[in-house]
């Protein structure tokens, strides 16, 4: 995966075949299926490229049919469903060997002026600075080494702030499942809402479903098989994804081996997103297999 966000804007930069329809490259890594949020945002990239600069994306609903290869190149393609007055809908469709893997409604607004409020952030959160890295936090709990995790997601600075597992710092009677983290690109992006919205979508892929997990004392890639299926974004208010956003993540349901996780995004006191997702949690066997 990138290692820095020279690397990930290069991901990010598809090429365009023909009118609709994108090419897009493959990171070095070592994971054995395509990142979820990879798929994701170059989708995002290639739909938002067919949509006048003049309309910002307010949401994207998304849902993943199979795994992506690492050896391959993914193809987009990108449908106008409708430019109106006021909005702009595509559909962008991921394809891979010849096979759907993937595929994106996203839409976008004029803005106009209208009604505003908005949840406040939570209460007492630590600063990044105060908070430990994901990869020390994941290291330690699966015996890898750090150096490991960040071979593979050196592209974003994640510090964990805490969760609900068993002695964790966010128990809460009233919600089981929570988990918070920090979260921005590991350098400076440029002054371009789209790219900013596209590395968000990135990054929001990262530690969504685990919060499913964490009440269960269960660790995704360690004792539990995770698997993505699908990711809805809201953008409400501008942000930089290259500065400090409280990732504020809760698992309001797990059942039938599928965990959804819904959360909320703040920067400088502001709520900027919002995010669902459901995926598929099969806790897995001492001999490392699926029950």
């Amino acid at each position: 995966m990138p290692q820095s966000v020279t690397e990930l804007v290069d991901l990010l930069d598809l090429e365009e075949i023909e009118v609709g329809l994108f090419r897009a490259r493959q990171p070095r890594t070592t994971l054995q299926r395509v990142f979820g949020g990879q798929v994701l945002a170059q989708a995002l990239v290639a739909s938002s490229r067919t949509v006048s600069d003049d309309r910002g994306l307010h949401s994207m609903h998304a849902y993943f049919i199979r795994p992506g290869r690492t050896d391959l190149p993914i193809v987009y393609e990108v449908e106008t469903i409708r430019d109106g007055r006021s909005f702009s809908a595509r559909r962008a469709v991921a394809r891979q060997g010849g096979s759907v893997i993937f595929f994106l409604s996203s839409s976008f607004h004029l803005p106009e002026q209208g009604v505003e409020h908005a949840d406040l952030p939570p209460e007492d959160v630590p600063a990044p600075t105060d908070c430990p890295t994901l990869s020390d936090v994941l290291s330690r709990a699966s015996g890898r080494s750090a150096g490991e995790w960040d071979r593979e997601w050196g592209a974003l600075d994640v510090r964990y702030i805490g969760d609900s597992r068993p002695g964790g710092s966010l128990i809460d009677p009233e919600r089981p499942a929570r988990a918070r983290v920090w979260i921005r690109t590991s350098g400076p992006l440029r002054d371009d809402p789209r790219q900013h919205q596209s590395a968000l979508a990135y990054a929001s892929d990262l530690t969504l479903l685990s919060a499913s997990t964490t009440p269960h004392g269960m660790l995704i890639g360690v004792n539990v098989r995770a698997t993505s299926i699908d990711h809805a974004m809201w953008f409400h208010r501008p942000f930089r994804a290259d500065e400090w956003l409280l990732f504020d993540q809760v698992s309001p349901s797990a059942s039938a081996a599928l965990g959804l996780s819904t959360a909320r995004l703040f920067q400088d006191g502001k709520l900027v997103c919002t995010v669902a997702q459901e995926g598929l949690i099969r806790p897995l066997r001492k001999d490392g297999e699926s029950p």
